[in-house]
C-alpha cells in the first residue's frame, strides 16, 4: 500500500459552496499533473446548506489507484492532512446537517497536521477559537476577508488558488507548486492566478499549536436516542409553546420566551451576530416579527433579546430596524459566548453601553449573501490587492 492524503474544505453552506468546489478540485487536478490518482466530493449538497450552514468537501489523494480505492471505501475520511476553514468563524466549530453536537474545526486533523484558516486575524486570536486537541498541529494563514458571495455568484478574488498555493507548501508530496500553476493555467487562463498561488506560497508561515493552547471548553455534544428508548409507532415529541420570562431586578413575570430545540442548536451557522441597544429601542416588534428563526425572547419590559443559540446571524433583524443603529450586526469573531445581551443590561447599563460601543466601533466589514447588484465587484479589489501586497 502506498500513501493516502485527505484534505477537507470547511465552509458556509450556499456563501461559499463554488470556492470550496474549485479548491477541492484543484487539488485533485494538481495530483493528477504530477501522476496521482485523486477523487474530489461533496460531503453535502442539498437545502441543509442553506443560510450558511456549514458543510465540507473532500480532495482524497492516493499514490497509488490500490491506495485510493482503499481510501474511497470509507464514507468520508476519518482523518485528514489538511482542513482548510475559508471562514475564520468556523474556528469556533461547526454543527452541520448529520453531524452530533459541535465539532472542533480541529477534529480530523493527524499528529501534525495543518489546519488552513482565511482570515486577517493573528494566529493568537484564532488559536483561542479553536478546541484543544491532544497533539500539536500547524496552523497557518491565508491573509484576506473570509470570501462570501451568493447563491448565483461567484467572488472570484483568487481566494482558491491563494489556498491551492498554501496547500502546496505545506504538503509538498501531496502537490506541488509548479502542478498546481499548472492547473491553474489550463482551468482559468489566468496567468496572475498562478501568479498569485505562488505569492500565497512564498508567504505561507505556520505556527505549532501546542496541546495546552485553545479553547478549554468541553464542545456542546448530545447522545442519540437508542431504539429501545423510542416510543411506540411514528411518534416526534413536540416542542413547547414556551412561557414568560422573569426580570432580575423586580422578580416580575411577563414577555414570552419560546421553547426551542434542546438539541440542535443553530449558532455555529453565523459569521455575524447582533447587539442590541436597548436605550434606543422603541419596541416597535419588528425585529421579532420578522426574524425567519424566532429568535428573539419577548422580555419583561416589553424589550426584544436575541437568543444567541438560536440566531444564525442572517441580518434581518438590523435590515427591518427603523432606529438608527440600535440593531447592529458584529463579527462573530469578536465574542466568546452566548450570554443574554439583555440580562447584561439589565444588570449594568453603563458597562453595556461600553461593551456595545466597543463591539460596534471594532467591527470589521463583513457580508454574505447577495444584497444589491454589483456588491462583489465592489470588494473583489481589496482583496486583490492583498493577494498581490499581503
Amino acid at each position: 500500500m502506498g500513501r493516502l492524503f485527505a484534505v477537507e474544505i470547511v465552509y458556509r453552506g450556499i456563501f461559499q459552496k463554488t470556492l470550496a468546489k474549485n479548491i477541492s478540485r484543484g487539488i485533485v487536478l494538481a495530483a493528477h499533473a504530477e501522476g496521482k490518482p485523486g477523487i474530489s466530493f461533496g460531503r453535502y449538497g442539498d437545502s441543509p446548506e442553506r443560510n450558511g450552514i456549514p458543510a465540507k468537501n473532500f480532495a482524497i489523494v492516493g499514490t497509488d489507484d490500490v491506495t485510493l480505492e482503499e481510501g474511497m471505501a470509507k464514507y468520508e475520511p476519518t482523518e485528514v492532512d489538511i482542513s482548510i476553514a475559508v471562514d475564520d468563524t468556523l474556528c469556533k466549530g461547526v454543527e452541520s446537517w448529520a453531524w452530533y453536537g459541535l465539532q472542533p474545526i480541529n477534529r480530523l486533523l493527524k499528529p501534525g497536521g495543518a489546519l488552513i484558516v482565511t482570515s486577517r486575524e493573528q494566529p493568537d486570536a484564532l488559536i483561542a477559537m479553536c478546541h484543544r486537541k491532544e497533539y500539536p498541529y500547524r496552523l497557518a494563514i491565508v491573509k484576506g476577508t473570509p470570501s462570501f458571495s451568493g447563491l448565483w455568484v461567484y467572488k472570484d478574488d483568487h481566494t482558491d488558488v491563494r489556498i491551492l498555493g498554501a496547500v502546496a507548501k505545506l504538503l509538498p508530496d501531496l502537490v506541488g507548486l509548479e502542478a498546481v500553476q499548472k492547473v491553474i493555467l489550463a482551468e482559468w487562463r489566468d496567468p496572475l492566478k498562478a501568479t498569485s498561488a505562488a505569492r500565497a506560497y512564498e508567504r505561507t508561515t505556520t505556527t505549532t499549536v501546542r496541546p495546552d493552547q485553545g479553547n478549554p471548553e468541553k464542545p456542546y455534544q448530545f447522545e442519540l436516542p437508542k431504539w429501545w428508548e423510542m416510543r411506540e409507532g411514528i411518534a416526534i415529541p413536540c416542542i413547547r409553546p414556551g412561557q414568560p420570562m422573569q426580570d432580575m431586578d423586580n422578580h416580575k413575570t411577563g414577555g414570552f420566551r419560546p421553547e426551542r430545540n434542546p438539541t440542535f442548536k443553530k449558532f455555529t451557522t453565523r459569521t455575524m451576530r447582533p447587539v442590541v441597544n436597548f436605550d434606543t429601542c422603541i419596541k416597535c416588534t419588528l425585529c421579532w416579527l420578522q426574524c425567519p428563526d424566532s429568535c428573539f425572547d419577548v422580555t419583561p419590559d416589553g424589550l426584544y433579546d436575541a437568543n444567541m443559540e438560536a440566531c444564525c446571524g442572517c441580518g434581518v433583524c438590523e435590515a427591518v430596524c427603523p432606529v438608527t443603529d440600535c440593531v447592529t450586526m458584529v463579527n462573530e469573531v469578536a465574542f466568546h459566548d452566548n450570554a443574554s445581551q439583555w440580562e447584561m443590561w439589565k444588570k449594568d447599563k453603563d458597562a453595556y453601553q461600553t461593551w456595545l460601543n466597543g463591539k460596534i466601533e471594532h467591527r470589521p466589514e463583513r457580508s454574505h449573501g447577495f444584497r444589491y447588484r454589483g456588491q462583489y465587484e465592489e470588494q473583489t479589489p481589496e482583496m486583490l490587492e492583498i493577494a498581490r501586497e499581503g
